[in-house]
């Protein structure tokens, strides 16, 4: 008997108990569906996160007081000041632009409507440092910093809060018992990781500092901490040091901590990366189960065709003959199941797409992979029931039928 009448045999055998072979063929499906699903999803993850951490900013690095020495113990905490940002400003060719902040959450009011919101005294050198962009009307400048004018800029959700549909340009808001013109609202941006700019109010660092904060310092302007843009990619690590040199060189010592917004890229693409590994790790056990579960199908469907074997022997059907229809038979299990779960496990991955923000995208290499395994599994799980079959003797097979 050749490849092919065992083939159209073992298919034969198969569709004429469809249940059961419905049934076997479930573990793999659901293998490879999840695998396949899992993997999509955690690149979505990964993709997603990262496009949301470069839409806080390009290339961005932090500054926070407070730093480790040589022997990693903590130093004494800098006092940052505004006149530390002018310096990187202007002193480090890497740098793009910078923006000193002072955030304090104050209660906002308007004829009767009260917010508690996140004001953030800054420059507008944010707009490029986060990339945010103004909706309507513009963002203050920089003569009215030096001015310690009383403006503000709204995120979208305080001016929603405040304004209802109503709008706000023009108008004041109080703070503090101080009248605040509205000079612009923000575009909306969405939260991320616990921080969400739609919730922001801006004013001028100065006017933060010495109006609303009621904070001074003898060396100038005090701030919390600051962030700046490297001039490109392959700049942020020469931003990086050249802002350690300047900060280390006006402080006297390294009481501050320069932090790369890729190194966190980094860090959350490893996380994601790992948490998709270890559920496509817990998603293949089913296809192991499903590979048991082959196995012990074809375990009984040897001792349920006991005669039909013992009578092909009995007229000329060889060992080879036995053992290769068998092992088709499973291959052709496990790779329907592949095929199945593949499709099942891609529409899934479309779905999430839909309906999430995830982008799921579905390699090509997880799809062979997926369906190499499923083909493997059926040849290694099928060789046991295969060669039991193979060895049945035909007279034993025929008086025990």
């Amino acid at each position: 008997m050749n490849l092919l009448e065992s083939t159209n045999m073992a298919v034969k055998t198969l569709t004429a108990n469809k249940l059961r072979s419905t049934l076997t063929m479930l573990g793999i499906i659901i293998g490879n569906a999840s695998v396949i699903a899992m993997v999509a999803i955690g690149q979505g993850a990964q993709q997603f996160t990262q496009q949301k951490l470069e839409s806080f900013g390009p290339n961005q690095l932090s500054v926070f007081p407070g730093g480790e020495n040589a022997e990693g113990v903590n130093t004494e905490v800098a006092q940052l000041v505004l006149a530390d940002a002018e310096a990187i400003a202007t002193q480090a060719p890497a740098v793009q632009e910078v923006a000193p902040q002072m955030s304090s959450n104050l209660q906002l009011s308007r004829q009767g409507r009260i917010s508690k919101v996140n004001v953030t005294g800054t420059t507008s050198g944010i707009l490029y440092v986060r990339n945010l962009r103004v909706r309507q009307g513009r963002f203050f400048d920089s003569i009215e910093q030096q001015q310690n004018a009383q403006v503000v800029i709204l995120g979208p959700a305080v001016a929603r809060k405040l304004f209802g549909s109503e709008n706000p340009l023009g108008q004041s808001v109080q703070m503090n018992n101080l009248s605040f013109q509205v000079v612009g609202v923000m575009q909306a941006k969405g939260a991320f990781m616990g921080n969400n700019p739609d919730e922001i109010a801006y004013v001028p660092i100065t006017t933060m500092a010495g109006q609303l904060a009621g904070r001074r310092s003898p060396n100038g302007i005090p701030i919390d901490y600051l962030e700046l843009s490297a001039k490109d990619k392959a700049s942020v690590r020469a931003a990086a040091f050249q802002t350690t040199n300047i900060l280390t060189r006006r402080h006297g010592k390294k009481n501050f901590t320069v932090a790369a917004n890729k190194s966190v890229q980094d860090l959350v693409n490893q996380v994601t990366g790992t948490l998709s590994f270890v559920l496509a790790a817990i998603a293949g056990i089913s296809l192991l189960v499903g590979g048991i579960g082959i196995m012990n199908i074809m375990l009984v469907s040897v001792t349920e065709r006991t005669q039909e074997i013992g009578l092909r022997k009995a007229i000329g059907a060889t060992q080879q003959a036995i053992l290769t229809q068998f092992l088709i038979e499973a291959i052709i299990l496990s790779v329907a199941g592949g095929l199945i779960g593949t499709g099942i496990g891609v529409s899934g991955a479309l779905v999430v797409g839909i309906l999430t923000p995830l982008k799921p995208t579905v390699p090509v290499g997880a799809i062979i992979l997926a369906a190499g395994v499923s083909g493997s599994i059926g040849l290694i799980f099928g060789v046991a029931p295969a060669r039991q079959a193979a060895r049945l003797d035909p007279i034993a097979a025929l008086r025990g039928a």
